[in-house]
């Protein structure tokens, strides 16, 4: 599995191009804009795309979506249905932030806890991680130790909670029940900024940390 981080929009939020290299299929993952810059990387290395992968529909990672799809008549799969809300949006969003015309989209699959998703011969469980947003899935490659988080979780931080319908403690359950238990090896591209492990962010993360949590734990938090 190759993944190619291609940040975009001026939120630089971190789009990737995901590929099997047995089959050269592959998928965009948050294709927020810049479409150009995210097809340049898709013709440089030869690759056939089936999907659209979508962690959750904030502006910044999903204002691109049905106009890549109908170019290239992909299925977008992704994110969970309490998203829906985000995605009627987009248009409203987009004007607020000046981004130009974006139009909503219908997900081809909504995904929840316990689905799978397939790039090439490459297979992603689903996690459906709120906090962040109510709908927000991350998308694990176990053989490839690789996920896609999304905003949930950052180099040094987590995922804002004061967005509409955002839970703070949905996220912090969402980030030590379902992500640390997939182990500390596994290699994480955030929505925005330089990639992480889970190891790493147990061990150095002031809001999801080990030590944090266990003084959270203590003080009654």
């Amino acid at each position: 599995m190759q993944v190619r981080i291609i940040p975009v929009t001026p939120f630089a939020q971190n789009s990737t191009v995901l590929w099997c290299e047995e089959t050269m299929k592959g998928a965009v993952t948050d294709p927020g804009g810049d479409l150009d810059k995210i097809l340049a990387v898709v013709e440089e290395n030869g690759i056939e795309l089936e999907k659209i992968l979508i962690t959750h529909a904030h502006l910044d990672h999903a204002s691109a979506t049905a106009e890549l799809s109908e170019r290239f008549n992909l299925p977008i799969e992704g994110p969970h249905p309490d998203d829906q809300f985000l995605i009627d949006s987009l248009p409203k969003q987009a004007e607020r932030y000046r981004l130009g015309p974006t139009k909503p989209f219908v997900p081809t699959r909504w995904l929840g806890d316990g689905d799978q998703v397939t790039v090439g011969n490459a297979t992603f469980d689903v996690y459906h991680c709120p906090g962040h947003t109510p709908g927000h899935v991350v998308f694990v490659e176990q053989n490839a130790q690789i996920a896609i988080v999304g905003d949930v979780l950052f180099q040094g931080s987590i995922g804002r909670t004061d967005l509409p319908k955002g839970n703070h403690q949905d996220l912090l359950d969402s980030i030590t029940k379902k992500l640390w238990p997939l182990g500390d090896e596994i290699t994480f591209v955030p929505g925005h900024g330089p990639t992480s492990t889970f190891g790493q962010e147990r061990k150095i993360n002031p809001f999801v940390s080990d030590f944090a949590m266990s003084m959270n734990s203590s003080s009654g938090v």
